[in-house]
């Protein structure tokens, strides 16, 4: 261990942030005008921005509108479309970690290895790439959307030509004139197979499931809509709350399933002007009610899929011999490139596998049979002063800014009550996530992600929903307004 690392381990923190996306950098900014100031961010990477860091494939951008993509406490005049993409969102990020001084808090290439709760000291014990650290409490900022996910194909290692994921694109390989295989058609692969389209000798995209894509409402802002809005804030709040507004209207909509069905069918008509083709129209239709996977937009899937070197393959990817890429209905084809664009580890977040509750038991080993359960979305059971961001349960079709914002507040809440109080253990009680979750999964079942008739990420192997949040955006964050003690097992300082 290095000096400097001794120095840290010596040192006891109020609380450790891990991860410096957008969570991080958010509950950075929020303790500091708590005036709550003992405490550091961990970040593995060498700068910050989470997801929107690690993904840079061709297209990457956001389906939410930059408006309300973005903290209600920094709003930005540097959007150049109502849609921001990928650079500018990290530029973004960086620039308000730069702004509100975020940045001298974080250290870099720093690595959790595991977080360890020590019983008998009340502390979690950290031990990273840097060395070993103690701390009170650990707020876990990893986010949903971290461990690219690839699926076990047989003969697979047999694949002699170059293959990545979505999510660690390899912009060294230069895909002209190759012969490129996507395998799945979700929220990455609709953004980057228009871009790779055009440069593709023949590109064949594997679809198991024809998702909904619907029209982008995208512009282009330009010098004067920048200017407007950084000159009159009035304007890019007024476009905030209008963006919320429609987002709470969707959101009402996939409560209430029997609402989306006029949408479905509008769905199906504008779908039969975007594609002339008989058989291509018949296996882009999606067979589930509109909502239950994730909605898409985009305006230049539907074009680019409607090219001459473009092979829609409506059945998953089931085998590979050497350089032959193989379809469930045994579709075969030779190709030079695979692109994973087959989504993320979401059902078992990979930040289980680093921590040991209060049991001795890692979260991971607990989770190997279903997925977490959480008390709103953030303390988990026998996991005594830590708080997850954006964790299982939380999901509601709005700005994942704005969802992390609400739950650090309540987390903020408590971290303050800990400190004030000479709280030295906090849990949340058994009864009181079971109560919670057992209301969840009740309230889930008539909103579209459990009725709609597909099978999503949102859903676990068993088949429980672990993402999604059954009722409206209001109602979440009036829970999340602040933490009741009473809900938790709570030790003091002088009675240890």
């Amino acid at each position: 261990m290095t000096s400097k690392a001794k120095k840290q381990s010596a040192h006891i923190f109020d609380t450790l942030i891990i991860g410096a996306g957008i969570s991080g950098i958010a509950a950075a900014i929020k303790l500091n005008k708590a005036g709550y100031h003992n405490f550091k961010i961990l970040e593995k990477a060498s700068r910050v921005g989470g997801t929107w860091r690690e993904n840079t494939y061709p297209g990457c951008g956001c389906d939410v509108p930059s408006a309300l993509y973005s903290y209600s406490f920094a709003p930005s005049s540097k959007w150049s479309h109502l849609f921001a993409k990928q650079p500018e969102i990290l530029s973004y990020l960086e620039d308000v970690s730069k702004k509100f001084d975020v940045e001298p808090l974080i250290e870099f290439n720093n690595e959790l290895i595991k977080a360890v709760w020590d019983e008998a000291q009340h502390l979690w014990v950290l031990d990273t790439t840097l060395g070993q650290y103690l701390s009170r409490t650990v707020i876990f900022a990893t986010g949903p959307i971290t461990e690219a996910q690839i699926p076990k194909i047989d003969g697979l290692d047999t694949f002699t030509g170059e293959m990545f994921h979505s999510a660690r694109w390899n912009h060294d390989y230069d895909l002209a004139g190759k012969r490129i295989a996507v395998i799945g058609t979700g929220a990455s692969a609709i953004q980057f197979v228009p871009r790779i389209q055009p440069l593709a000798k023949e590109l064949y995209v594997f679809q198991r499931t024809a998702p909904w894509v619907l029209p982008k409402p995208d512009m282009n802002l330009g010098e004067v809509g920048k200017s407007v809005m950084e000159n009159m804030p009035i304007i890019q709040k007024g476009w905030r709350k209008s963006v919320a507004t429609s987002l709470n209207i969707i959101n009402f909509g996939l409560r209430n399933p029997k609402f989306l069905k006029p949408v479905n069918e509008a769905g199906k008509q504008l779908l039969k002007l975007q594609v002339k083709d008989a058989t291509l129209l018949k296996d882009v239709t999606p067979n589930f009610l509109v909502g239950c996977k994730r909605i898409l937009f985009a305006n230049d899937y539907y074009p680019a899929l409607q090219q001459d070197n473009t092979h829609l393959i409506p059945h998953g990817l089931v085998k590979v011999e050497g350089n032959t890429v193989i379809a469930a209905n045994g579709e075969r084809h030779e190709v030079d490139v695979i692109i994973w664009g087959t989504g993320f580890e979401v059902s078992h977040p990979p930040i289980g596998r680093k921590v040991t509750n209060e049991k001795g038991v890692v979260l991971a080993d607990l989770w190997k049979d279903t997925s977490p359960e959480a008390y709103l979305g953030t303390s988990l059971e026998n996991t005594p002063n830590a708080f997850l961001v954006l964790g299982p349960n939380v999901l509601v079709y709005d700005s994942f800014i704005g969802l992390a914002e609400a739950q650090l507040d309540f987390i903020i809440d408590g971290l303050l009550k800990i400190k004030e109080q000479g709280i030295s253990k906090l849990a949340v009680k058994s009864d009181v996530i079971k109560k919670h979750n057992l209301l969840v999964q009740k309230h889930i079942k008539t909103t579209v992600f459990n009725s709609g008739g597909c099978k999503s990420y949102y859903l676990d192997q068993n088949g429980r929903n672990f993402a999604a949040w059954p009722w409206s955006l209001k109602k979440l964050k009036q829970r999340l307004t602040s933490l009741n003690l009473d809900d938790y097992h709570v030790s003091y300082i002088a009675s240890k």
